[in-house]
């Protein structure tokens, strides 16, 4: 079975994306319809970003002082994916959108991701980015820059973090301060100018569009001018790298935004990673010193709208790893069965004078295979669900809108911060499975571990998605999101009851989500955020398997309503029903070391003395 054939059952009998079509947004929309964008994505992602996948991982982005230099193929890749309309897809028909469902944009985009997502990453920047200006920006702006990036004019980026402060948005240090007479006059937005430096900032330069749209993050000064502590003034700015003017067009004037130096990467190779200077004065527009920045939103709210884009893009950075896995999954599948070694456990396996057998009959490498299918299979469908739910909160009746609202609250760290650990260990299992020969550039699974290993990063490093979750999601507003989401993983038990064969996970799953709930009272028992929080991680990993659980019962189910219907070819159902069996026997057992350590606040971690390291 293929990739393509997964996202069919994905979508079509598991999630009935096709009910979608009875509410007005999508009314225009069929299966016809979406089966169209899928064909035309991963015809692009066959065509224009897997053959040159290894080029642009050996071909870096370079620096010649002038400009980035990027290969030839990342550049007709991005034409192709801005030309096949993927940047508006989710977007009104007014604006050059398909009006698409999230879950449908977010499946077709997963073809690039899987093909080459250190090709494609800059496309869902860019996405992000002007998703975020629809909701937040004044009419001119959603015209100038975010209708200009929907056309693969302008690209996107997001700049938060800085060399001295890292994840730690409070600790920021940009800078921005009224732009004197323009402060009010200037039609794009309250004029501002920035000064300070920005890090690990993705296709922060390049020539691959014609101007590059930055969005920063930066303090405005209080009332006695200086930057206020913590996170109050934080605002969000529009900072082009070439001005523009009202109708879009580039007025020749070069923004002061300067690349201070190119990150060399582990992987992810096909985009720069860059470090920007804001307002040192190596351009000063319009005669003064200090990058122009067009202030988003209200002063102060630069968290909170930012984060409008971080969400969209932590669903997306899941599905990358989810996808990244995948490939690793098909190149040692392919290998396995193709690489003869060895002979049968048993009698026969000591007659030498037979023929060696394919690898893919011994147990082990069955085993490191379901292993890989499970987490990836696992991991995608949480994103589809997690993309359904977006559908949902925008589309969906008022009560139906505030539930999927709460569990995307609860389950977007886990989308995020799963697929990146246990795709990445995908990755691992599929250079095992390979061998000797994995661990060589010969073969491409050792970029795909390169590449995916970003993704535990990005976006909210490992540990911080787990602080969010265990500290903020699972406790807000008294534990709702997550009574809900119980609630939800309740009704799947109930319905696996009746099924034979899957009623012995349906009682898996039950013990499991009761371990969780008491671990969640347990370590906040005492109320001290640093007892609950010291084993937040394993905290995570136990909710993450948990969820992926809960996904597989889904699946299964919907597999056994296929082969009852005869409408899924059954080796695929057979497929799915073994990964499940898999992750139920040999995944989801692990959640009791994890959750022992969470329940009982152990203190190994908290209490370790940094001289005894």
């Amino acid at each position: 079975m293929t990739y393509r054939h997964t996202t069919d059952f994905l979508l079509y009998d598991w999630l009935a994306v096709e009910s979608l079509r009875s509410r007005p947004r999508f009314a225009d929309h069929s299966r016809e319809t979406f089966d169209s964008v899928l064909d035309t994505c991963e015809k692009i992602a066959r065509e224009k970003f897997a053959p040159f996948n290894r080029a642009a991982d050996v071909e870096e982005p370079w620096f010649d002082g002038e400009k980035v230099h990027l290969p030839a193929s990342s550049h007709a890749a991005a034409r192709a994916y801005a030309e096949s309309g993927m940047l508006a897809a989710a977007q009104d028909y007014e604006v050059g959108g398909m009006q698409l469902p999230c879950v449908v944009e977010m499946a077709a985009n997963s073809f690039y991701s899987k093909a080459g997502i250190g090709i494609g990453g800059g496309g869902m920047l860019t996405s992000a980015n002007a998703n975020l200006l629809m909701v937040h920006g004044t009419p001119l702006q959603k015209e100038v820059f975010a209708r200009n990036e929907f056309a693969g004019r302008f690209f996107g980026t997001m700049c938060l973090s800085e060399p001295q402060a890292g994840s730690s948005l409070s600790d920021v240090a940009t800078r921005a301060t009224p732009d004197g007479d323009a402060f009010e006059s200037d039609p794009l937005g309250r004029r501002y100018r920035l000064r300070g430096n920005k890090m690990w900032i993705s296709n922060g330069e390049h020539e691959v569009s014609e101007n590059i749209i930055h969005l920063v993050l930066a303090k405005i000064p209080g009332p006695d001018g200086k930057l206020m502590p913590g996170t109050k003034g934080i605002s969000l700015f529009i900072v082009p790298k070439k001005l523009v003017d009202t109708d879009g067009r580039l007025t020749g004037e070069r923004n002061d935004v300067a690349l201070a130096g190119l990150n060399h990467k582990l992987g992810y190779r096909g985009i720069p990673n860059t470090l920007l200077n804001f307002g040192e004065g190596k351009f000063e527009p319009r005669g003064s010193a200090g990058a122009i920045g067009y202030l988003v939103g209200k002063p102060g709210e630069g968290l909170r709208n930012m984060f409008h884009m971080m969400n969209e893009a932590r669903i997306a950075v899941g599905l990358g790893a989810a996808t990244l896995g995948y490939a690793g999954y098909e190149a040692s599948l392919d290998y396995a069965r193709n690489r003869p070694q060895g002979r049968p456990i048993g009698p026969s396996g000591k007659d030498a004078t037979l023929p060696p057998i394919p690898i893919i009959r011994h147990a082990d490498v069955k085993r490191m295979l379901l292993a890989q299918k499970s987490y990836c299979e696992g991991a995608i469908a949480l994103e589809f669900y997690c993309a359904r739910l977006v559908d949902e909160l925008h589309t969906g009746a008022p009560e139906a809108s505030a539930q999927a609202g709460a569990l995307l609250e609860v389950l977007t760290p886990i989308a995020k911060s799963w697929p990146s650990e246990w795709c990445l260990e995908a990755n691992s299992l599929a250079i095992q499975v390979l061998g000797g020969y994995g661990y060589t550039r010969d073969f491409p699974v050792e970029q795909y571990w390169r590449d995916n290993r970003l993704n535990m990063i990005h976006e909210g490093t490992h540990g911080i998605q787990a602080l969010d979750l265990l500290g903020r999601k699972v406790v807000q507003d008294g534990g709702a999101g997550l009574k809900l989401l119980a609630s939800r993983i309740d009704e799947t038990i109930r319905r696996a009851g009746h099924v034979q064969g899957l009623a012995e996970h349906g009682s898996a799953l039950a013990a499991a989500l009761q371990k969780l709930g008491s671990a969640t009272k347990a370590a906040w028992s005492t109320g001290e955020p640093e007892e609950a929080l010291a084993n937040a991680t394993p905290y995570l990993q136990a909710f993450g398997h948990t969820v992926i659980a809960w996904m597989w019962l889904e699946l299964a189910l919907a597999a056994q309503r296929a082969v009852e219907m005869g409408t899924v070819a059954s080796d695929l159902c057979n497929g799915q029903l073994a990964a499940a069996r898999y992750f139920f026997r040999y995944e989801l057992p692990k959640i009791d070391a994890w959750l022992a350590v969470v329940s009982t606040r152990d203190a190994t971690c908290r209490e370790m003395n940094d001289a005894w390291f």
